[in-house]
């Protein structure tokens, strides 16, 4: 079995247009006489890797920390894929991969709203992304808000560059941050465990 990191490194990974970066800052060091190193983290909830929760769309929708983790942990496929879907290509890819439960976007590629609303009817749990947002610029709350509403988890900000498209086992559990409508995730594909 072999284990696929899929997050992206938190300071790296430049921060969506308008959201706030992430930066660390040493409060102790032991190399200043500190009892031990101690950082201090700021972060906005969208930055790396990370999940979107219901609130983040949908009005008194649950938060972060209220999403089922069954919809974060599974089998799912990575698919290889660009541009903007739209319904029928979204059909036929859930088709092509017999309708997963959880599926990973890889490529420059994002969903319209009428895909996100035929995935969501398609029964699948969790959709991820290796872009910044799964909705592209021009209609950014249409997708989200088709998947969210349909508490689809929503996962962002992946590293898919070099993952092989095909099926694997996926853990992606965010950070249990009462209140919030998205938190950070360390996401994991598992390969060779069937």
């Amino acid at each position: 079995m072999t284990i696929i990191d899929i997050s992206k490194e938190l300071f790296s990974t430049p921060a969506y247009p308008g959201d706030p970066t992430a930066s660390l800052r040493f409060v102790q060091r032991l190399e200043e006489g500190g009892a031990c190193n101690l950082s201090e983290l700021t972060a906005g909830s969208h930055n790396g890797t990370h999940m979107d929760a219901p609130l983040h769309f949908v009005e008194n929708g649950a938060d972060i920390s209220e999403v089922d983790l069954s919809r974060c942990c599974g089998p799912c496929v990575v698919v290889k894929a660009n541009g903007i879907l739209n319904m029928q290509q979204m059909e036929q890819l859930l088709k092509d991969t017999e309708n997963p439960e959880r599926l990973l976007l890889s490529g420059e590629v994002w969903l319209s709203r009428e895909a996100a609303v035929a995935a969501a009817m398609a029964g699948v749990r969790l959709i991820g992304t290796q872009q910044a947002s799964i909705a592209p610029e021009e209609d950014s709350s249409g997708p989200h808000c088709a998947l969210l509403s349909a508490e689809v988890a929503v996962l962002e900000n992946l590293a898919l560059e070099t993952v092989k498209p095909g099926a694997y086992l996926l853990c992606a559990l965010p950070l249990k941050n009462r209140g919030a409508e998205a938190a950070m995730v360390r996401a994991v594909l598992f390969d060779g465990c069937w």
